[in-house]
């Protein structure tokens, strides 16, 4: 009995151990829990007024934001590298509040000196900006504008040549006269040479009388066309010219009382982004004539298409266009050409942006 009654006590003794040790640990568990999710906050700098490109980064045009420890990457700048910040340049112009990073500042001894247009620091690395020429039909009646995607297309006149003299055929003509030898054994040999000979041509034989004939172009050779798009996808930095002040902004100021009814300027000249390759081709194109024309796209179209070349012969089997029959019957008054829808006195607006 008496031996009963002490392992009781002992039981009882080990259960009242582990409640309290239990309740210890839960306690100091759920004490512990809250410090532990407490994340830690860390100031770092953001720019805290615009900072213009090639500007030296000053305390007074900083400012801080508190971000948890764990968003903060080692490219930023927290207070304790406040020193490493200051004294240096914006490599492009930093608007208010962005948080400033490394790749954006730069030190002011190695820093190229700024002396071009604030929108220079639009052009992507890589890129170029090239104008070209354009009108009403080569904007697609204005609505490419500035930021607008655009495929770009090209038209070209092509003939044939003389490979050696580098002139249009057919070749020009003219008689030799005075041929022969003179009495010294000498070749003789004189030209008649005319201001504007004939058009040089061909000897055919007539199959009906079987006569030889020989026959001269009536005019001048005819030039053939060709169209092809030959850029895709390029962005359009400015529609019209840009400010003659290089620190004036792009977008435009509101004009004055005075001048709010006058019309805009219609825009004939359009900026385009390309690589440098696609500037050079774009140059080529403004100094042989070629027509270009751009094409609206939508920005969200990343694709590229593969498109083939129009020329007379392709639209007459692409659209199954038949070649009109030599009949004995005609319609009166002949005609000659087509009219342009575009009248010559046609007045263009454009409409305020």
């Amino acid at each position: 009995m008496r031996r009963g009654r002490i392992l009781i006590f002992v039981v009882l003794i080990i259960i009242i151990g582990l409640i309290v040790a239990f309740v210890a640990v839960r306690q100091f568990l759920v004490s512990a829990t809250p410090s532990q999710q407490q994340p830690l906050f860390v100031d770092v700098y953001v720019a805290g007024q615009n900072i213009p490109q090639g500007q030296a980064v000053t305390e007074a045009a900083l400012s801080t934001i508190t971000i948890p420890q764990d968003k903060v990457v080692q490219v930023m700048f927290t207070r304790d590298e406040l020193p490493n910040l200051l004294n240096k340049v914006a490599k492009f112009p930093l608007d208010q509040g962005v948080v400033i990073t490394e790749s954006m500042v730069g030190d002011a001894s190695s820093a190229v000196p700024i002396s071009g247009p604030q929108w220079a620091s639009l052009i992507p690395p890589g890129m170029t900006a090239i104008s070209i020429p354009a009108d009403r039909l080569a904007l697609s009646g204005y609505a490419v504008n500035d930021g607008a995607h655009i495929n770009i297309n090209a038209c070209f006149l092509f003939v044939d040549i003389d490979p050696a003299f580098q002139t249009i055929l057919p070749n020009l003509v003219t008689s030799l006269t005075g041929t022969g030898f003179s009495a010294d054994g000498l070749p003789l040999l004189s030209l008649g040479v005319t201001a504007a000979g004939p058009s040089q041509g061909r000897l055919e034989l007539d199959p009906s009388v079987q006569q030889p004939y020989y026959l001269v172009p009536s005019e001048a050779q005819r030039p053939r066309m060709v169209c092809q798009m030959l850029l895709q996808d390029v962005v359009v930095m400015k529609v019209g010219n840009f400010p003659l002040d290089p620190n004036a902004s792009l977008t435009a100021q509101p004009a004055p009382a005075d001048q709010q009814q006058a019309a805009p300027p219609i825009p004939d000249i359009v900026t385009l982004l390309v690589s440098p390759q696609d500037s050079i081709t774009l140059s080529y194109l403004i100094h042989t004539n070629a027509q270009i024309s751009m094409a609206l796209r939508n920005p969200s179209d990343q694709a590229r298409q593969a498109t083939e070349a129009s020329t007379l012969q392709f639209l007459l089997s692409q659209y199954n266009i038949p070649v009109p029959a030599k009949l004995p019957y005609s319609m009166q008054p002949a005609i000659q050409g087509l009219t342009s829808p575009f009248l010559p006195n046609d007045t263009v607006t454009v409409p305020a942006q």
